[in-house]
């Protein structure tokens, strides 16, 4: 059997301590009954972190000196009272499937062990810190673990997936949704803070979705879902019903997907939230995209270009007639860019009329229809109407079908400049979407005056960003070499993590864009029905930047990440 060797020896062993010091810790040892280390400590015979040292020595455990509390898996301290962590200097680390780290001053206090491996079901891996260490942790942590919670606190009336979690009051919520009412019902007092704490969070999207034993609250973030709460099955069919009355959708229907508007004030801002339901085998998701109308529209000059593509963009959208098509996935800032090139050319001496769905924000001196299919108003329609409305400039939320298509290109080709959006993963990729669509490929090429493909990419936090020399290998997979970091000294930067971002490392987004000018060459490909990667190649050939070089371009300008342009983007092809 194994005999650890006892906690002075280790200590005259590493010089902290002499026969004499230790034979009078021992004497008063016996006379007080404590712990040695901390009698040591008290008789200032060693330092907190040489017994701690020490301890981890002799029971062959991990010591820790210092604590990042942004890397703590939160989740953990829900079942944990604060006062027994407190009381026992207990902190749990994270999980590592059946084991529980735990931050421990005394990896000899089994009570302790034996009480959180029964609560967290799983084997306790204790690590050892001092004292102070470990409390000042147990106060960072809970204190971060409240912050991320407390807008939800007890609404429920029990901790939702947060056993242990103290009331908060909610009269900031109440005031800043301008309700009046002094006992609002819980399941509204939960729906209300959770769209507070998306407006506070920049969330774009807050997702609710049933799960066998719980409800899902995720927001999305600058592009990125995160969850945020997990609420006991029980409420999901009233905060379901809650949702849809704001909504205005038929509470009695859960077989069918609905759609429907909440508006809303938080904070002095008009938000507009669209709510959009589905039926799945465990009950009614719920989808809702929220939409700040007081928010300031962006101009070219904000979203992102290079100088460049700015040129070039600002020469297009002035040319008296053609097609500008906006392509990239859905939540790529299509709209946005759309919206900017209106307020660039919106004047008076032009007739601008855009259909879309929805409208997302007023345009001043811009006359805006929402399409409504239950009606018969779709793009197709909306647009044939349009033309006989006399307009300059002409813009179609989307290009989904044929008939679309042919009539945005008839408008062009009869003297309007149309804008439009379509789904493809690059520019080349529209024109072979088009002729996919059943269009004719000599009226693909030549009513397209260019195609300009987007992604968005999370800019790091300036407050906590992180310098550092990436590897060859790094630079490789964004098609940079270590010569192009001269003007920056080889720096670039990764995410660190502070308060301002909420420990994302990220805040806000920007555009990496691809901007395809149709040439003659390039009308040649199109009429030839030429693939997209053939069109690619030969656009590449005449200058045009693919998204990865953009997007490499914002990394050597410390805008983002190395991982966010490998995210957001694919490879080009050779």
């Amino acid at each position: 059997m194994y005999n650890r060797p006892l906690l002075g020896e280790i200590l005259i062993q590493r010089g902290v301590l002499n026969e004499t010091g230790l034979s009078k810790a021992l004497a008063r040892q016996t006379e007080a009954k404590g712990l040695l280390g901390e009698i040591l400590v008290e008789m200032d015979l060693a330092k907190p972190t040489q017994v701690a040292e020490a301890l981890a020595v002799q029971h062959h455990l991990s010591y820790l000196h210092k604590v990042e509390v942004d890397h703590l898996d939160l989740s953990l301290l829900g079942p944990l009272p604060i006062a027994y962590a407190r009381q026992k200097y207990v902190l749990p680390l994270n999980r590592v499937d059946s084991t529980v780290r735990v931050l421990i001053k005394d990896p000899l206090d089994l009570d302790a062990i034996d009480h959180l491996s029964f609560l967290y079901s799983a084997r306790i891996e204790p690590v050892v810190a001092t004292p102070q260490v470990v409390m000042e942790a147990i106060n960072a942590a809970f204190d971060l673990h409240d912050r991320a919670r407390s807008d939800y606190g007890s609404v429920l009336g029990e901790s939702a997936g947060v056993p242990g979690i103290e009331e908060t009051g909610f009269e900031e919520i109440q005031d800043m949704l301008g309700n009046e009412e002094d006992d609002e019902a819980p399941v509204i007092k939960f729906v209300n803070t959770t769209f507070v704490r998306a407006v506070r969070e920049r969330a774009s999207d807050i997702h609710l979705e049933p799960y066998e034993n719980h409800l899902s609250v995720r927001f999305r973030v600058d592009g990125v879902l995160k969850e945020v709460i997990q609420v006991p099955k029980r409420f999901q069919s009233s905060i379901s019903a809650r949702v849809k009355i704001m909504s205005g959708l038929n509470i009695a229907e859960k077989r069918l997907p609905q759609d429907g508007r909440i508006r809303l004030k938080i904070a002095g801002r008009d938000i507009d939230i669209r709510v959009a339901t589905a039926p799945t085998t465990q009950g009614e998701r719920i989808t809702l995209r929220l939409l700040d109308q007081s928010s300031v529209l962006l101009g070219l000059e904000q979203l992102g270009l290079d100088p460049r593509t700015m040129i070039a963009v600002n020469r297009i959208i002035r040319k008296p007639h053609g097609i500008l098509l906006v392509t990239g996935p859905t939540g790529s800032g299509k709209t946005t860019t759309l919206y900017a090139c209106l307020s660039i050319i919106n004047s008076p001496d032009k007739n601008i009329l855009t259909i879309e769905d929805p409208v997302e924000y007023q345009l001043k001196g811009i006359s805006q229809t929402p399409v409504n299919p239950k009606i018969d108003l779709t793009f197709a329609s909306g647009l044939r109407s349009f033309l006989r409305h006399d307009p300059d400039v002409i813009m179609v939320g989307e290009i989904r079908d044929v008939e679309t298509a042919e009539i945005a290109i008839q408008a062009s080709l009869t003297g309007h400049l149309v804008f439009s959006t379509i789904h493809t993963n690059d520019a080349a990729g529209a024109f072979t979407r088009l002729i996919d669509m059943g269009v004719e490929p000599f009226l693909v090429a030549s009513s397209l005056l260019a195609n300009l493909a987007q992604r968005l990419v999370r800019r790091l936090c300036p407050s906590c960003r992180v310098p550092y020399r990436p590897t060859v290998a790094e630079l490789a997979e964004i098609g940079l070499k270590p010569e192009d970091l001269r003007a920056s000294g080889g720096i670039i930067y990764r995410p660190g993590g502070c308060d301002d971002c909420l420990n994302t490392g990220y805040k806000g987004r920007s555009g990496i864009f691809e901007l395809l000018e149709v040439t003659d060459d390039v009308r040649s490909l199109v009429m030839q029905r030429a693939d997209a990667n053939t069109i690619k190649k030969a656009a590449m050939a005449q200058g045009m930047r693919p998204l990865r070089m953009d997007g490499a371009d914002k990394v050597v300008q410390g805008a983002t990440s190395i991982e966010e342009v490998l995210r957001v983007t694919q490879e080009e092809v050779e």
